[in-house]
């Protein structure tokens, strides 16, 4: 959506659910994936994603506009990156093959270092209360990249599906369905 005069600029060959909300002026890197009910929302700060990441669904991507310590910062999203279901990223920067765990929340000034993992649920806000435990093994960062992978192919599924049109049989088994639900409820 045209924010603003600032529209999306998405790589032809990425994906985005028709259900997410991709507002103002984002850069959207070659195989990378925006999954469904996603917002990201640039209107007054700028996001980029990097190649082959992928936002899972319902994630949340912002800035701001100022902030108490009067520091903004952009959203910056490296390469082969995944972040976790319904993460939370503000105003942060998230190198290359790093993994955000599901639920994650990272916050104004935050940059999480190239193969780093933060755990799911996690706050990180100028490292409080999230701390450093130990670097990553080499299977774990192996683990990143292939999980960038899996998406970035899961990804071309999405795409093929939701460019099918939508068979009038099948719209009706399920208006049908929904339908039959809502009587025996009344009943």
């Amino acid at each position: 959506m045209n924010v603003f005069n600032k529209s999306p600029v998405v790589s032809k060959d990425a994906f985005v659910a028709p259900s997410a909300s991709v507002i103002g002026e984002i850069q959207v890197g070659a195989g990378s994936s925006i999954w469904y009910g996603c917002g990201l929302r640039r209107d007054v700060n700028s996001i980029s994603i990097g190649y082959g990441t992928n936002i899972q669904d319902h994630s949340l991507i912002h800035v701001a506009k100022s902030n108490l310590p009067g520091k903004v910062h952009p959203t910056v999203i490296g390469e082969n990156v995944t972040i976790g279901h319904s993460t939370v990223l503000h105003g942060c920067t998230v190198e290359d093959e790093v993994f955000v765990g599901i639920k994650a929340t990272l916050l104004d000034g935050v940059d999480v270092e190239k193969h780093a993992m933060v755990a799911a649920g996690a706050l990180v806000w100028g490292g409080n209360p999230a701390k450093f435990l130990r670097k990553l093994t080499d299977k774990e960062i192996a683990f990143i990249a292939e999980s960038a992978a899996n998406y970035k192919s899961l990804a071309q599924v999405h795409v093929t599906k939701n460019a099918e049109p939508l068979d009038q049989t099948d719209f009706l088994k399920v208006i049908q369905k929904k339908a039959n639900e809502a009587k025996a409820l009344i009943q």
